[in-house]
């Protein structure tokens, strides 16, 4: 006779476990077999989509065409049904200027205060976010002491809520902070950072490049081991530069990830509101007054409250925003079929 062999301890309350699963799984199994033979094996993929593109649309499209009516309103009344349609008024107002470059010539001077901070905040951030996550994520590359340490130190920041990052810098950086008694005591004077406009500016865009880099410097780094060794060695063993093999070799292969990076830093610099907002509230002045908070002020927080310029505003914003991503996606894919002919 042969020995039985010994079950594993513990299976019996494994296959107890599991008699619940199959159960479940067979209930499911039955619908989706006659599905199938219903829709064929090309409608299941539509089937399996259904769900998502559900959500896409109760969430997205539908929260989409319902800010496009609100800007063919106006008034202040917040429903729909209250509000009294004007057509195009909403943009006409936003774009009734004698000197763009001068808000002070226009109608809502605040709209195009807003949308200088955001341009020069778009080109500062993104600029300086994609140059310190290049960097940082090149250094995180080499063979580094406690590695994983310094990757988990510059990925922490991305955890925290932005509300939590702005309050963080607002305890550094006031007057009473932990800044001003470092300074202090080295001999220098308390100074109110976030009182001054430039340095409120320098502020904002610091603070939103520590709070972000990380997740962009590990999209980066991901494509960086991404790339084969043997080809650094092959141009090492060719007497290549390290220089030349970063332009030859690294920023080719890298691409992809940093088309990646460029769209997604992009996307948030236009939309930053949260740790902003916390950290200046907008000031002083309107020096850190970006497209976001004005929406948010124009369509809510104010008295006279205007929905329909608010949600005018936004559709621009968004328009923009396609257009900037259908470039870089354009560029992006200029520039691989040209290597890819080289």
């Amino acid at each position: 006779m042969k020995a039985e062999t010994p079950r594993p301890a513990g299976s019996g309350f494994g296959d107890a476990i599991m008699v619940p699963v199959r159960l479940a799984m067979g209930l499911v199994d039955a619908p989706l077999r006659w599905v199938q033979r219903r829709l064929g094996l090309g409608g299941m993929a539509a089937f399996f989509l259904l769900p998502n593109m559900l959500i896409f649309g109760i969430f997205v499209l539908l929260p989409f065409f319902i800010n496009f009516a609100y800007s063919m309103t106006g008034g202040t009344a917040l429903f729909l049904d209250d509000r009294t349609f004007v057509g195009t008024d909403q943009y006409a107002r936003l774009f009734d200027c004698s000197n763009y470059i001068d808000p002070n010539s226009c109608t809502e001077d605040t709209f195009w205060t807003a949308v200088g901070n955001t341009a020069w905040f778009v080109v500062l951030q993104v600029t300086l976010m994609i140059l310190f996550s290049l960097v940082t994520a090149l250094i995180l590359n080499r063979e580094l002491m406690a590695r994983s340490f310094w990757r988990a130190v510059f990925f922490f920041p991305v955890l925290l809520s932005p509300v939590v990052v702005g309050l963080i810098w607002k305890w550094i950086l006031q007057r009473q902070g932990l800044l001003n008694f470092a300074l202090y005591g080295f001999g220098f004077e308390p100074y109110t950072w976030l009182n001054d406009r430039n340095w409120a500016f320098a502020a904002a865009v610091g603070v939103s490049i520590w709070a972000h880099m990380g997740f962009y410097t590990l999209i980066l780094l991901a494509g960086l081991q991404a790339i084969p060794k043997d080809l650094y060695e092959a141009a090492e063993m060719d007497g290549t530069r390290p220089a030349r093999a970063f332009w030859r070799i690294t920023l080719p292969l890298l691409m992809p990830n940093l088309l990646v990076v460029i769209v997604l830093v992009l996307i948030r610099a236009v939309q930053i509101f949260d740790e902003v907002y916390v950290l200046t509230g907008g000031g002083p002045g309107t020096s850190t007054l970006y497209l976001t908070q004005y929406i948010y002020e124009t369509g809510f927080a104010t008295q006279l409250r205007n929905p329909g310029l608010a949600a005018a505003a936004s559709i621009l914003m968004g328009m923009v925003l396609v257009v900037l991503t259908l470039i870089q996606l354009g560029l992006g894919r200029s520039s691989e079929k040209k290597g890819s002919r080289k």
